[in-house]
């Protein structure tokens, strides 16, 4: 019998790897040592780890923040699709850091797709806000989402970041009476990447709501988030399921 084959280097970089994250030595959320120090240690190529890095990443054990280093992945949070929610409870609820920053908030006119999600004629006035939400600080969600002046005029008034979100003023000021979502799969346009802090390829799952109130659309939202950091799901009674069906 021939023996066996010797592994394949970045496979053993692997296991290399995965044998601390399995063991608790690196722990959810710790920065592992640089490629750099790895290859030193392992006395492989800079090649062959960063392959091996890289598979991990993409099979969600690490996160690779550009600029700063490698850490160990959190478990992926899962966001409720049938309700409302702040991402900054569901974060807290964890027992985790949250924070936000606001890219943009303004006024503008809308485009065609704003005006027709908002139920509005293209180039009427809409209050836009974008905002990165982190956990850890690592970004989980690119919220982009506008909103109809008549219904919530203060808006831009509001003082957005840890302390307040979009969200949470929403639901401290309107009463949602109809929610509808949509989940589709895409890669991030070049701006959402280097806002995600995430490569191009990186798959993304993105969660458009719309809310009513009162019979009309009150805000349009677009909640884009890497799918190695976070996940979509519901859970509902099998009756209710047969019953909306």
């Amino acid at each position: 019998m021939n023996p066996p084959e010797p592994k394949a280097l970045y496979r053993r970089a692997k296991d290399f790897v995965q044998g601390k994250l399995n063991s608790g030595e690196w722990k959810a959320g710790d920065l592992i040592p640089s490629e750099n120090r790895l290859v030193q240690e392992l006395g492989m190529s800079r090649m062959t780890v960063n392959r091996a890095l890289r598979e991990l990443t993409e099979e969600g054990l690490l996160v690779r923040v550009s600029g700063v280093g490698t850490f160990v992945a959190l478990s992926k949070p899962q966001s409720n699709l049938l309700r409302i929610t702040n991402i900054a409870d569901e974060i807290s609820a964890r027992g985790h850091r949250y924070s936000c920053e606001v890219l943009h908030l303004g006024r503008e006119a809308a485009s065609m797709p704003v005006a027709s999600a908002l139920a509005l004629s293209t180039g009427a006035s809409v209050f836009h806000v974008l905002c990165v939400h982190c956990e850890e600080g690592v970004p989980v969600q690119l919220e982009d989402r506008y909103v109809n002046p008549e219904h919530v005029p203060d808006f831009l008034k509001q003082p957005f970041g840890d302390q307040l979100q979009p969200a949470r003023y929403l639901l401290q000021t309107i009463r949602p009476d109809d929610i509808e979502h949509i989940v589709e799969a895409c890669h991030p346009n070049a701006d959402e990447s280097r806002y995600l802090q995430i490569a191009l390829t990186e798959p993304c799952l993105v969660l458009m709501r719309r809310t009513w109130s009162a019979g009309k659309v009150v805000t349009y939202v677009r909640l884009i988030h890497p799918s190695s950091r976070y996940r979509l799901g519901s859970r509902l009674p099998a009756n209710s399921a047969h019953r909306d069906s």
